[in-house]
């Protein structure tokens, strides 16, 4: 049986330190060996980034430059279309075989909002979903189906996530970080500093490069 690999994507306008130290945690808790970034392209629901998406994959390389746990996959900045986690999951799983153990990292905020995500009964069927806490929001839907949804596909076990390629649901014990990019931007263009934020090198870059200023 293969390692268990992970997904992780995201608009990253900028990356912080909110994505990444939670994920480094949830990585120690269940034998993550990698995990791979997946920069989006058009997201569906979000206003479109500040920065290019080169800059993105810039400051990403500049982020974990030294963390040998981080690839970056930017399939989804080479398309046209909306950057479905499905479509890439589908991908993945044809490109890396059927028995590879494979997990999805969001946040509680998206796993709250699952019902409204393309083609959402499908994710199981090809991956794990590994949820990290975040601030404010609840551990329980709002809907009596959702809330057995999750109860019938919860892991109690960290080796369910290494012994079978898809199906269940793990619950990290991450650190919530109350950090939000949209307030890192806010800070920049009113000459705020951000340095307890994101990585120095991540901020060196955006000096480079005049992002998010006005």
């Amino acid at each position: 049986m293969s390692e268990l690999h992970a997904l992780f994507g995201g608009t990253f306008d900028p990356i912080h330190f909110g994505h990444l130290r939670p994920v480094k945690v949830l990585a120690q808790q269940t034998g993550l060996q990698r995990v791979t970034l997946l920069p989006n392209n058009v997201p569906p629901h979000r206003p479109q980034p500040e920065a290019s998406a080169a800059q993105r994959v810039a400051m990403l390389r500049c982020a974990i430059r030294d963390l040998p746990l981080f690839e970056i996959d930017t399939r989804e900045l080479e398309r046209d279309t909306p950057s479905w986690t499905v479509t890439t999951l589908e991908a993945w799983r044809t490109e890396r075989g059927a028995e590879q153990p494979l997990g999805f990292i969001i946040g509680q905020d998206s796993l709250l909002s699952l019902s409204k995500w393309h083609r959402w009964q499908d994710l199981l069927s090809l991956c794990h979903l590994l949820v990290c806490q975040r601030p404010g929001y609840p551990t329980r839907f709002d809907s009596p189906d959702m809330q057995r949804w999750l109860e019938q596909h919860l892991a109690q076990d960290i080796r369910q996530l290494h012994q079978q390629p898809a199906g269940h649901i793990w619950l990290a014990d991450t650190p919530l970080y109350d950090i939000s990019a949209t307030e890192i931007r806010r800070r920049r263009h009113q000459n705020q500093p951000c340095d307890d934020l994101l990585p120095a090198a991540v901020i060196d870059y955006i000096d480079r490069e005049g992002l998010y200023r006005d």
